[in-house]
C-alpha cells in the first residue's frame, strides 16, 4: 500500500465527510499503517482525531424508517449452504441457532434474536444489514452487534463506525415494536470481535498508540465485545 502524509489523509476525510452515512466504507477507515510524516502516526488515530474534532457530523446520517417489520420470519438458523464464503454470516447464524434453538443465554449480550437484520426501506436505500441482534433480559439492553470473522484484517475503527452507522440509521422505536422487547430498552451499538483477533490486539494498545480510538469510542457510547471458539462452541469473554 502507498504511504500518505496527515495531510493527504485529512484531504481523503473532508471529500468523504458529504456522505457519512458510508464514511465507514471508505477505503482509509481500514488503512493499517502508519504515516509518511516524522510522527509516524496510525492513519486510524489521524481519521479518530479528526472525527472526535468534527463529532457533528454524525448528525448527517439520517434515520430510515422501514415500513415493513424489522423481525424477518424467514430467519431460522438453518444454514443453506455449508460450503458459503460468506464466513460471518454462517457464524452469525450459528449463534441465532445456539440462542434460538438450543436455548444458550450468552454473557454480557443475552439471547441472540436475530441476524442479517435488514435496515432497508426500499430497494435505493444506502444502508447495509445488522449483522446480529442480541437482548439481555436482566439489563433491558438490545445489542447491534457488528461481527467481524476470526482472520478479518478490518481495523477496529471501521467495525466501530460500522455499528454506530447502524445505531443512527436503525428506527429505533420501530424495532423494539417488532421484537417486542419494552419501549425503555436500551439499544448500544457494539463491535463483536475475535479475542484472537487483529481488533482485540488494536484494543491492548488503547492507552499508548491508540488513545483517540479509545476516545472515540467512549465518545459514541460504542461497546466493544469479544467472542471466543473452542470445539465449535462459541462464547463471550467476560
Amino acid at each position: 500500500m502507498s504511504t500518505y502524509s496527515k495531510d493527504e489523509i485529512i484531504k481523503k476525510l473532508e471529500v468523504a465527510e458529504s456522505e457519512m452515512w458510508k464514511f465507514y466504507s471508505q477505503d482509509f477507515v481500514n488503512y493499517r499503517g502508519k504515516t509518511s510524516d516524522k510522527e509516524r502516526d496510525y492513519y486510524t488515530e489521524i481519521i479518530a482525531k479528526w472525527l472526535l474534532d468534527n463529532i457533528e457530523l454524525f448528525n448527517d446520517i439520517k434515520m430510515i424508517s422501514r415500513e415493513s417489520s424489522y423481525k424477518v420470519d424467514s430467519h431460522d438458523g438453518k444454514i443453506k449452504n455449508e460450503k458459503s464464503e460468506r464466513e460471518e454470516e454462517i457464524i452469525a447464524m450459528k449463534l441465532f441457532d445456539f440462542s434460538q434453538n438450543q436455548g444458550k443465554v450468552f454473557d454480557i449480550i443475552g439471547k441472540i434474536i436475530d441476524y442479517q437484520t435488514p435496515l432497508k426501506n426500499v430497494r435505493a436505500d444506502k444502508a447495509g444489514k445488522i449483522d446480529l441482534l442480541a437482548y439481555n433480559e436482566e439489563e433491558k439492553t438490545l445489542r447491534i452487534l457488528e461481527l467481524k470473522k476470526p482472520d478479518s484484517e478490518e481495523t477496529m475503527l471501521r467495525c466501530v463506525l460500522e455499528a454506530y452507522t447502524y445505531l443512527k440509521v436503525v428506527d429505533k422505536d420501530k424495532l423494539l415494536k417488532d421484537f417486542g422487547l419494552p419501549k425503555n430498552t436500551k439499544i448500544k451499538a457494539c463491535p463483536f470481535v475475535f479475542y484472537s483477533g487483529e481488533q482485540h490486539q488494536e484494543m491492548k494498545e488503547i492507552k499508548d498508540s491508540r488513545k483517540n480510538l479509545g476516545e472515540l469510542i467512549e465518545k459514541l457510547g460504542i461497546e466493544v465485545i469479544y467472542l471466543e471458539e473452542k470445539d465449535e462452541e462459541y462464547s463471550v469473554v467476560i
